[in-house]
């Protein structure tokens, strides 16, 4: 058992489950890159995790989750754990955007960015860590136009691209996402902004569609 206040969180909006314990001001982090599977690896692998550094979940003080943007079938996976653990154990759940967690502990302007399918980018604007405006699912272009004239650091495995395209400057994130989400689940001001059970961030349509044609019809 641990004196210290104990956040867990865990993501798998991209291929790989990735969880995060911070005990205090000290943080341990896992990371298995995988393109399937998550829902089968993701609990069996937080409670490794825990009982790494001597705790079970009952030690838990609060619970981050990454919500997004992402893959739909991973957020979706994540955010239902969370909710959870949430109610099994009678603690918080925060949920936590990937991009705003990528920015965490940045200085001055910078552009947070994912990639989308089909050559988009999921972007979204930080100042010295905190949100200008709301993530966006949009094209080169309106990424460019989002970073302003400002000089702004590219963060994400857009930058580079971004810097090709458009000469934007490349930024060095200052935290790895999963650690984002943690420091942020656990700061009791963003929590505050964040009452509500942690839901899926969806900037885009699914890729898959009902069918438009009518089904047939059956006669007796």
């Amino acid at each position: 058992m641990s004196d210290d206040h104990v956040v867990l969180a865990f993501d798998t909006s991209a291929a790989h489950c990735a969880a995060a314990l911070l005990i205090g001001d000290r943080i341990v982090t896992r990371t298995d890159d995988m393109a399937r599977g998550q829902a089968e690896h993701l609990m069996p692998m937080l409670e490794r995790l825990l009982a790494e550094q001597g705790l079970v979940w009952a030690d838990i003080d609060t619970i981050g989750v990454g919500t997004g943007p992402g893959n739909f079938t991973g957020i979706r996976m994540s955010v239902a754990a969370a909710r959870g653990l949430a109610l099994g154990l009678s603690r918080p759940a925060i949920g936590v955007g990937v991009l705003e967690a990528q920015g965490f502990g940045t200085q001055g302007p910078v552009l947070s960015t994912l990639r989308a399918p089909r050559d988009m980018v999921y972007a979204q604007r930080l100042t010295d860590g905190f949100p200008d405006a709301p993530p966006v699912f949009t094209d080169l272009t309106g990424a460019l136009a989002l970073a302003g004239r400002d000089d702004v650091a590219v963060l994400g495995d857009m930058a580079e691209t971004l810097h090709l395209a458009h000469g934007l400057t490349v930024g060095t994130p200052v935290v790895s996402v999963i650690e984002g989400i943690a420091l942020l689940a656990a700061d009791p001001i963003y929590a505050l902004d964040h009452p509500e059970r942690p839901a899926p961030l969806y900037l885009r349509p699914a890729d898959a569609a009902p069918a438009r044609d009518a089904p047939p019809t059956i006669t007796p």
